[in-house]
C-alpha cells in the first residue's frame, strides 16, 4: 500500500479481523526465511548457488521492509511517516557500512562511506526523484509540490554534502582527501546539530510545509491500519531490516570481487552505488508509488529526506568508528564527483525552485544519473 499522507483517524483504523489484509503472510514469512538463508548459508557455501539463494532473499526481504514501513507511515500520517522510512533505511545504511568498516582494514573500506554516501545523494536525487517525476507528469501532465519543503531539504542538504564530501579535498592540517581528527569531530557535531534544527522544522515548527499541497492533501485514503496491525509491523521491521543488513554485508565481497572479473575501472565506487542502490530501494518503490497516486509532495520528502539521512547520520556514525578504531576515513571526492555533486545540485534546484515539474525535468535527472553510472564503469 502506498504512503497515506493525512492525519489518521482513529475512528476509522481497521478491525483487528481485518489485520491479515494489512500484515499479509508473505510480509513476515519472508524475513524468517531470509534469516534462514543466513545461517544455511556460510562463509564454506558461498558459492554461485549459495550467492543466488542470498540474493533473491535480499530483494525479497527489502520488499517486506517496505511494506511494513508503510504500515506505519500510514497510521502516523505526514511528515513522521516518510520520516519513519527515511530513518529506516539509513539505518540499514549505516549498519551495513560499519560493519564492514569493523569486519576487515583497507583501501576500499576507507572510502566505502564516501562511495556510498554520494552513490546515495546521486541516486535519490537524479534517480528516485527524476523517476518520480517522469511517473507523475506522464499520469497528471504538471503536478505541485511545496517548493518551502523542497528548499529547505535542498539547504541543509548542500552544506552537509559540501562539509562531507568537498571540504576534505581542500583542508591543510592533513595529506589527502581525509580529515584531521578534531576536523572530523567537528563536522560530526555540524551534522548531527543541523539535521536535528531540520527535524524540529519539518516536525514542529513549520510541519505544513511538509504537507501535501493542493489536490494532493485532498483526496480521498484508505482507513489507516489498526494499532494491533501498526504494532506487529513494527515488530517485524527491525527483523526485515536485520536480515537486509547481514544479507548485503555477505554479498558485498562477492559483489567486488565480480566487479573485478568483469575489469570495472573502480570496483569500490561500483560497489558503492550497488549497496546504496539496494538500500535505497524500499524508499525508491514507496517514492513512485506515491508519485503514481499523485502524491508527489510525499514523494519529494521521501527522496529528499534520505540523501538528507544518508549524510547526517552515516557521516557522525563512521567517523566516531574511524575515531574509535583508529582506521582511515577518506571522504573528499576526485574532480568527477565535485562536478557531478555541483550540476545535482544547481539542477535539482531549478527543478524544485517553482513546486511544480513536468516530465522534462525527470528524464534530465535520468540522464544525469545514466551519465554517473556509466562514468562508474568507463571513468
Amino acid at each position: 500500500m502506498p504512503i497515506e499522507t493525512l492525519e489518521p483517524e482513529p475512528a476509522e483504523a481497521v478491525p483487528h479481523s481485518d489485520v491479515r489484509k494489512v500484515i499479509p503472510p508473505w510480509s513476515w514469512v519472508v524475513p524468517v526465511a531470509a534469516w534462514l538463508a543466513i545461517a544455511l548459508v556460510g562463509p564454506g557455501m558461498a558459492g554461485g548457488g549459495g550467492m543466488l539463494l542470498l540474493g533473491a532473499a535480499l530483494f525479497a526481504t527489502v520488499f517486506a521492509a517496505v511494506h511494513h514501513a508503510e504500515v506505519i507511515a500510514h497510521r502516523i500520517g505526514e511528515p513522521f511517516g516518510t520520516l519513519v522510512l527515511a530513518l529506516a533505511v539509513t539505518v540499514i545504511e549505516v549498519a551495513l557500512i560499519v560493519s564492514i568498516m569493523l569486519s576487515a582494514k583497507g583501501t576500499h573500506e576507507a572510502s566505502l562511506a564516501r562511495d556510498t554516501v554520494f552513490a546515495a545523494v546521486m541516486l535519490v536525487c537524479n534517480g528516485v526523484l527524476g523517476l518520480c517525476l517522469l511517473v507523475a507528469g506522464i499520469r497528471f501532465g504538471e503536478p505541485v509540490f511545496r517548493a518551502r519543503a523542497a528548499s529547505s531539504y535542498l539547504a541543509v542538504l548542500a552544506v552537509l554534502a559540501t562539509a562531507s564530501l568537498v571540504l576534505p579535498e581542500f583542508t591543510h592540517s592533513a595529506p589527502g582527501p581525509v580529515y584531521t581528527h578534531a576536523q572530523l569531530i567537528f563536522v560530526a557535531v555540524v551534522a548531527v546539530v543541523l539535521y536535528g534544527v531540520f527535524l524540529f522544522v519539518q516536525t514542529v515548527r513549520h510541519r505544513d510545509y511538509f504537507l501535501p499541497a493542493g489536490a494532493d492533501a485532498r483526496d480521498a485514503h484508505a482507513a489507516p491500519p489498526s494499532t494491533l496491525a501498526t504494532g506487529i509491523a513494527a515488530l517485524i521491521l527491525p527483523v526485515a531490516l536485520g536480515a537486509v543488513v547481514l544479507l548485503a554485508k555477505t554479498l558485498s565481497p562477492e559483489l567486488e570481487a565480480a566487479m573485478r572479473a568483469a575489469n570495472v575501472a573502480e570496483p569500490a565506487a561500483a560497489v558503492g552505488v550497488v549497496v546504496a542502490a539496494l538500500v535505497l530501494l524500499p524508499e525508491a518503490v514507496s517514492a513512485v508509488r506515491a508519485a503514481r497516486v499523485n502524491r508527489l509532495q510525499t514523494s519529494v520528502n521521501l527522496a529528499l529526506g534520505s540523501a538528507l539521512a544518508s549524510i547526517a547520520l552515516t557521516i557522525p556514525a563512521v567517523a566516531a568508528v574511524a575515531l574509535w578504531t583508529g582506521q582511515p576515513l577518506t571522504l573528499g571526492l576526485g574532480d568527477t564527483g565535485l562536478v557531478f555533486l555541483a550540476l545535482t545540485f544547481v539542477v535539482t534546484t531549478l527543478t524544485l525552485s517553482s513546486g511544480r515539474a513536468t516530465i522534462l525535468q525527470g528524464a534530465i535527472h535520468l540522464a544525469i544519473l545514466a551519465l554517473f553510472l556509466f562514468l562508474v564503469i568507463v571513468p
